[in-house]
């Protein structure tokens, strides 16, 4: 495989980053996953960190040095993320579960299986133009479906952030998982939190990856969003990805050929339980409880 991938997390307005980000890739498979902590919940920034770990982890285990069945994998990796956030709050005696929205991509033999929940979102670009993105479950998405808004109210709407679906709580997620998109040389892909979605337009995606290299794009789409929300804006965070591309100038350009069958390589945000939730000689105690808790959830099979 050839590629070009950068990530990026902002903290935006807020008092702290409740959005995670990964990539994980073997010679023959690339992972890409980001959640957005759902503020309104409890540590909303460990339903996400659950969420990425495990499915990285789960990754890992299973792609050797692909996965036998990619949107198998994903639905079911989205589902144990689930379980493992439940299974925490459980432990942690957190009384209203942690909540996450969720997008993970899984790319191998030139095809890109996706699968989601919530509305952070992941768009597709050939050409420079939109295939296809991920449809928000969230309140204002279906108003726009009833033609009741339109695409540009969305972010402003006073429903915007009321999702009806997600990792973690009480209900099961509906986990959409996309059909099989064969890609080609020079296809974009975007995944992002909706801090990003939300101050942007699609044209303005789409202009600033196929005309800019891949950090430089990446990093203007995320400064611009965060001058459009101004001091009240959320968290804001993207991977982005060029495929099959020849530039060997780009710092961010991958090529696995060389990789052997049981190796990987990863770039993941992290999370420190805060002295302001657990007392400071908890702090290990609670790093070893999600450590195992990841383990456990990521050991099942697909």
């Amino acid at each position: 495989m050839r590629f070009s991938i950068y990530q990026a997390s902002r903290q935006g307005g807020r008092h702290y980053n409740e959005d995670r980000i990964a990539y994980s890739y073997s010679r023959d498979a690339l992972l890409m996953v980001i959640a957005d902590g759902m503020g309104g919940h409890s540590r909303g920034e460990l339903a996400a960190q659950l969420s990425v770990k495990t499915i990285a982890d789960a990754f890992q285990r299973h792609a050797h040095p692909k996965l036998r069945d990619p949107a198998n994998f994903l639905h079911g990796a989205l589902q144990r993320a689930h379980e493992a956030i439940n299974d925490q709050a459980l432990k942690q005696k957190i009384s209203d579960a942690p909540h996450t929205t969720c997008v993970a991509c899984v790319i191998q033999e030139d095809t890109a299986w996706w699968a989601h929940v919530g509305d952070s979102r992941l768009y597709l670009f050939s050409d420079n133009q939109l295939i296809t993105r991920t449809h928000d479950h969230s309140a204002v998405q279906q108003m726009l479906d009833e033609g009741i808004i339109c695409e540009s109210d969305m972010s402003t709407h006073p429903d915007r952030n009321k999702v009806y679906n997600c990792l973690g709580g009480y209900l099961p997620p509906e986990i959409e998982v996309s059909r099989p998109m064969p890609l080609t040389r020079h296809d974009r892909i975007l995944m992002c939190t909706d801090g990003l979605w939300g101050q942007v337009t699609t044209e303005q995606i789409a202009t600033t990856l196929f005309r800019l290299p891949l950090e430089r794009a990446v990093e203007f789409l995320m400064d611009h969003a965060e001058l459009r929300a101004g001091r009240t804006g959320d968290n804001l965070s993207a991977i982005a990805m060029v495929w099959e591309t020849q530039d060997e100038a780009d710092n961010n350009a991958v090529s696995t050929i060389a990789m052997a069958d049981n190796t990987f390589t990863t770039k993941m945000s992290t999370y420190t339980p805060s002295a302001a939730d657990f007392a400071e000689d908890e702090v290990e105690r609670v790093i070893s409880e999600i450590q195992n808790t990841i383990k456990k959830f990521s050991e099942q099979k697909p």
